[in-house]
């Protein structure tokens, strides 16, 4: 759970940026938004959330 709340909260500063600097309208945002909300009900949400998990885990057992 930690680690989706991580990813939202992640994404959600990346489309403030973006809609600020002006690379990302709010249609484009809505878009990914609704696209985002539909994969989660699919047959593929397991295979992304298990991606994105081995991918956090990878990437917190980096030391620089």
């Amino acid at each position: 759970m930690a680690i989706s709340i991580s990813v939202v909260l992640l994404l959600l500063i990346l489309a403030v940026i973006f809609l600020r600097s002006g690379g990302l309208k709010v249609s484009h945002a809505l878009v990914c938004a609704l696209l985002g909300f539909y994969l989660a009900g699919t047959n593929i949400a397991p295979t992304i959330h298990s991606g994105v998990s081995a991918t956090a885990e990878i990437v917190s057992s980096l030391r620089p």
